[in-house]
């Protein structure tokens, strides 16, 4: 095994390849650009064509998945030590609640040299009952006693993990970036703005595209924007919804026939998983997020790169990325009046919204820059690569 940066093998574990594709895509060509062999390792899925495209190689993980599945939760921890085992590398990175647990125990077995977790966003919030509480901080406890650095997305989440008894010399803030290059409304031509506005919905005059983007779960509050859609369908009727994100059928919470009824007769359109996102982004008007649980929203960071006020829910993550009043509103969680009076508030104030977006674009090229998390990380590897070296 190489201990120095040139040619170390880095494995990236999550449950899906859509994380790996989507959510750190371009994190992972930056690392393998600076000199690593980077792996990722995952359930297979539609996004592997597009890992390839990056040079990452992939590790297919027959036991990973999203849904609540004990016995193959345990069958993957043997299954990601024989990985390690054949792979050798010198460092292995996890990421979301699940591979994040697993992922560390197993790097400890295998005997990886250095291990890293990337916190984003601990499953259990202090305002969760006390049995989730004590079941997800009891797990995050013993991995965490598996790993050599733990990167937190959120800053919320420090005192937590502090308190847990996380040596503080393991913990640093890592935060959360997107690619303002590709998330940059300057870069939509004009002609695809207008075709993707008609596509959400916005092609009448006067029309207001309220949009939404995220996975198909309860979770992510949509049951809240269908009864906010359906108010002021009466109300404000210029008001357009439109929801853009791929299904999660593995989730308990998976949106159901009944859910998409609901939608389709409070007017909402579901465009499904999409690849050109920030051209629907340009479409739109007002950014949405209803979640009752985040890390640090990613489709938030990308809405308001994109120059778009944001009403999301006053919550862990969202509240680092809108400012209320400023660049958005913030709403309390499953509340689909206060939800529906601060998206009316946006609809039928064009100033406000022109004022709060530009303030939103503003944040957003100042806070979220991808870079900075990518620097971190490879400062992260550096340090522990020096220690393996030091210690031989």
């Amino acid at each position: 095994m190489t201990l120095g940066r040139r040619h170390a093998t880095v494995v990236h574990v999550t449950t899906t390849d859509i994380s790996l594709e989507l959510l750190l895509g371009p994190q992972l060509s930056a690392f393998a650009a600076a000199g690593y062999d980077v792996v990722g390792a995952s359930a297979p899925g539609p996004y592997l064509d597009a890992l390839a495209r990056r040079g990452i190689r992939h590790v297919a993980l027959r036991h990973a998945t999203r849904a609540m599945a004990p016995g193959r939760d345990a069958r993957l921890v043997g299954e990601l030590v024989q990985v390690f085992r054949t792979l050798r590398p010198a460092i292995v990175h996890t990421h979301n609640p699940k591979p994040g647990v697993y992922g560390r125990i197993a790097a400890r077995i295998a005997r990886v040299p250095a291990i890293v977790n990337t916190v984003h966003g601990l499953y259990a919030l202090p305002t969760d009952p006390l049995a989730k509480r004590a079941l997800v901080y009891s797990l995050e406890r013993v991995a965490a006693t598996c790993s050599h650095a733990e990167l937190l997305q959120n800053p919320e989440d420090l005192p937590v993990l502090r308190r847990l008894g996380v040596p503080a010399a393991k913990l640093a803030v890592l935060g959360n970036g997107i690619d303002l290059e590709r998330f940059d409304p300057d870069a939509v031509a004009a002609t695809d703005a207008a075709r993707a506005r008609r596509e959400l919905g916005g092609d009448e005059p006067g029309a207001v595209v309220v949009g939404l983007v995220g996975r198909l779960v309860r979770e992510k509050g949509y049951g809240e924007v269908f009864a906010a859609a359906r108010s002021l369908r009466e109300r404000v009727p210029e008001t357009r919804f439109a929801v853009v994100g791929p299904e999660d059928p593995d989730k308990a919470d998976a949106l159901d026939g009944a859910d998409r009824a609901n939608a389709r007769a409070a007017g909402v359109r579901l465009l499904g998983a999409r690849d050109d996102v920030p051209v629907l982004y340009r479409g739109m008007d007002v950014y949405v997020l209803a979640s009752y649980r985040e890390g640090f929203p990613r489709s938030a960071m990308e809405a308001a790169a994109m120059g778009l006020p944001i009403v999301a829910t006053d919550i862990r993550g969202c509240r680092q990325v809108v400012e209320h009043g400023v660049t958005g509103l913030l709403v309390p969680p499953r509340d689909p009046r206060a939800l529906g009076d601060a998206i009316e508030r946006l609809v039928l104030d064009p100033e406000l919204r022109a004022r709060m977006g530009a303030k939103a674009r503003e944040k957003a090229r100042k806070e979220f820059d991808q870079q900075r998390c990518i620097d971190i990380t490879l400062a992260t590897y550096e340090r522990l690569l020096g220690h393996m070296q030091g210690a031989q």
